[in-house]
């Protein structure tokens, strides 16, 4: 009876934030779940898990909340929470455009990551979601970059969420970007654009390999120009990172305010100003649950 209640116990959101889940393993020489902690994630400072376990963070699998002074126990799990002593504020809001039983449909602002990583948890449009709604399973079905805004979808139950992320697998969902660029007047649109994309240096970064068989498509229109920039209509048919970026900076029209291509520029954390012009402007698909066409579409405008 104790073994099925240990396994029946789930973590709570704290602050929108939700709980780690950390197997303990057999032939570990700590002593202590704090001193294996310290081992385990060496990046992350003695002082700071301790601040963890005087803070209540470290749960057990039953719930039982633990000391620094607990002994370590193979073949368990135990949970814990990460924040951050400090994060730089993201002066900018989402939006939520739809809701149902299983969608959850946000117009995403510049500058705001999607998901806790290295300096942002709070500062991240995941944890405000969870925040916002007290959606504990709440998940990101894509993703967009930091920098660039406009629709994302997060599913709001678990056992849905593989159904609506086979439909990007299977590509069938149908993508709009505009972006703003240089107007050449050279290049004649519209176009399909085929490139090999790989890893590039620095590794966060992405290269073409003229070499290689394409693997990367984009539709690309011209909307309108002032003869010093234009507004592109970007449909990719591939969904690899940073795609329309090398896309459009292949064609020697990098996209403005672009922080990595053509150049990788180190811009301050708190930087928010020139953010990039890309907007992901329309999504639309098939729902595989309700079988109804959704079509979404940001409030945001990329302006000449």
């Amino acid at each position: 009876m104790m073994k099925a209640a240990k396994s029946l116990f789930t973590p709570p959101l704290i602050n929108g934030v939700s709980a780690s889940k950390v197997f303990l393993p057999n032939d570990v020489s700590e002593l202590t779940i704090f001193e294996y902690l310290c081992v385990q994630f060496p990046h992350i400072q003695a002082i700071e898990w301790q601040q963890r376990f005087e803070d209540g963070l470290i749960y057990a699998s039953d719930g039982m909340k633990l000391s620094i002074q607990d002994r370590y126990t193979p073949n368990t799990f135990i949970f814990y929470y990460r924040f951050l002593a400090h994060e730089i504020h993201v002066p900018f809001e989402h939006q939520i455009l739809f809701e149902d039983e299983h969608l959850l449909v946000v117009d995403k602002p510049h500058f705001l990551t999607m998901s806790p990583t290295g300096q942002y948890v709070q500062e991240t449009l995941l944890v405000r979601l969870k925040k916002q709604t007290g959606y504990a399973e709440l998940t990101p079905i894509h993703r967009l970059d930091r920098e660039t805004a406009g629709i994302v979808l997060f599913c709001k139950k678990a056992e849905s969420r593989g159904i609506y992320q086979q439909l990007f697998a299977e590509r069938k969902v149908q993508k709009t970007y505009h972006a703003i660029a240089a107007y050449r007047p050279e290049i004649k649109f519209p176009m399909s654009l085929e490139l090999h994309m790989e890893k590039g240096h620095p590794f966060y970064t992405m290269r073409v390999n003229y070499d290689k068989t394409a693997n990367t498509e984009t539709f690309i229109e011209l909307l309108e120009h002032n003869f010093q920039h234009a507004k592109y209509q970007l449909s990719p048919k591939t969904g690899k990172q940073h795609q329309l970026r090398v896309h459009l900076n292949h064609l020697n029209i990098p996209i403005l305010n672009d922080p990595f291509y053509p150049t990788v520029l180190h811009k301050a954390d708190d930087d928010f100003n020139h953010p990039l012009q890309l907007l992901a402007k329309e999504i639309s698909f098939i729902d595989p649950i309700s079988n109804l066409q959704r079509i979404f579409r940001s409030n945001h405008e990329l302006t000449l």
